[in-house]
């Protein structure tokens, strides 16, 4: 079993904001943020997709296959004892990141998708019955919609849909209606990825354990831009995904309560989740093993440790503050164009600033944006059922991170003035 260390340790002292000077020092830590586009560095507002690294993640991958590479545990030799520490001290960083209690409920997957994959199949088919219910929410991804439905269907439970609000807000009284007997499992986000809109999770998670009914938070929108603590949230599931926090693709975190998991299946069969096998029957290796089959993605752990690093150094805690100002910042300018609808308009937002134009389609203004060297996402965002409550097909997406700064906002403005000139 992973080593077992305390709970969050106590809270830092306080620091000053982020400074202009040090957004430029950490914009420097970014090698691709340089990258020329018409002459100029490249605008980066995709973040909600994928963050960009810092330099010394992309030295601690290349580190690992330089001077580490081997497989973890079990191994007897030098390389494979250094690569295992490597990989179980990432495993302890993402438990203080998460303040969860121990470090064998941290479970490395492939994302956030493989997370709520394992729970549908290793909590969902053991619990779940004909006529059960699983409670999500209007605003979800299609990842926490689509192993539902999958699982709905091989079951015969049924899906049930917390309406939302015009602003993009969940509407709580009917979220507590849905809280019947029949539910077993609530699976929401924590922050949408095409709204940006903060869900009170700590007051979902204590409405649905009234009603002694699990609840799996999805995390990835929350991860990179808030400080988190999931014994706070009293979650019995936390996802997310490393390469939405500045870490690498391919690898992600599953927090679960202890003692859930240690009822629950194993999700895949292979190396690594046994103690012992024979013909006649294998006896299955304890937390967080149990859940990690087969050769991991070592080098994306590590990558991902030092993620935990870098956003450490800066604190979660300045960085969702500088966030929330960049945030109120972005959203006056963009309610200044004419012509334009922001979509989401939470009182509680992370930096996403969604929008249509009334004369421009969303892929449209995506195109003449990065024409004007502005990357942001246009499309449904896998969240087609979300776009079909607003009654549009796509949104054109600016999606903020710390390495932003307000004159990225301004020239996103001004970018959004050359689609106006095409279209208007």
């Amino acid at each position: 079993m992973a080593t077992v260390t305390p709970s969050a340790p106590a809270t830092p002292p306080r620091r000053p904001p982020l400074s202009a000077v040090e957004i430029a020092r950490i914009r420097d830590d970014f090698p691709v943020l340089h990258v020329r586009r018409h002459g100029k560095d490249l605008i980066y507002l995709d973040n909600a997709a994928t963050s960009q690294k810092p330099r010394s993640v992309i030295e601690t991958e290349r580190h690992y296959y330089e001077a580490q590479n081997s497989n973890v545990h079990r191994g007897m030799h030098y390389l494979s004892e250094i690569a295992t520490s490597a990989y179980e001290d990432a495993r302890m960083k993402m438990q203080r990141f998460l303040r969860a209690p121990l470090s064998c409920e941290i479970i490395f997957t492939r994302g956030t998708t493989e997370a709520i994959n394992l729970i549908a199949h290793s909590y969902g088919r053991p619990n779940i019955r004909e006529g059960d219910e699983i409670l999500i929410s209007a605003m979800e991804h299609h990842s926490n919609i689509v192993p539902w439905q999958m699982l709905c269907e091989e079951t015969g439970a049924k899906l049930r849909v917390v309406p939302i609000t015009d602003s993009g807000e969940l509407i709580m009284e009917e979220y507590e209606k849905l809280l019947s007997p029949r539910v077993k499992l609530v699976s929401m986000a924590h922050v949408s990825n095409a709204l940006g809109t903060i869900n009170p999770v700590k007051e979902i998670t204590a409405m649905a354990h009234q009603h002694g009914i699990p609840v799996l938070i999805d995390g990835a929108q929350a991860a990179p831009h808030m400080v988190l603590n999931v014994q706070d949230i009293g979650c019995d599931f936390y996802a997310c995904s490393g390469h939405k926090m500045f870490g690498p693709t391919g690898i992600g975190v599953l927090y679960g309560r202890a003692e859930m998991l240690n009822r629950m299946p194993p999700f895949m069969g292979g190396g690594d989740m046994i103690l012992s096998v024979t013909f006649d029957k294998t006896i299955y290796n304890g937390l967080p093993y149990k859940f990690e089959a087969g050769t991991p993605n070592i080098a994306g752990v590590i990558g991902l440790g030092a993620a935990v690093d870098y956003l450490d150094s800066i604190g979660m805690d300045r960085i969702a503050a500088y966030e929330h100002e960049l945030t109120q910042y972005g959203t006056q300018l963009l309610q200044s164009i004419s012509g334009l609808h922001i979509v989401g308009t939470a009182r509680e937002k992370a930096g996403v600033l969604s929008f249509t134009m009334d004369t421009a389609h969303a892929h449209d203004i995506g195109q003449i944006l990065s024409e004007q060297g502005v990357a942001i996402r246009a499309g449904h965002h896998c969240a087609q059922p979300l776009m079909q409550r607003f009654g549009i097909a796509a949104t054109a997406r600016a999606s903020l991170a710390f390495y932003n700064s307000r004159e990225d906002l301004d020239a996103l403005s001004a970018a959004i003035g050359k689609v106006k000139e095409v279209f208007d």
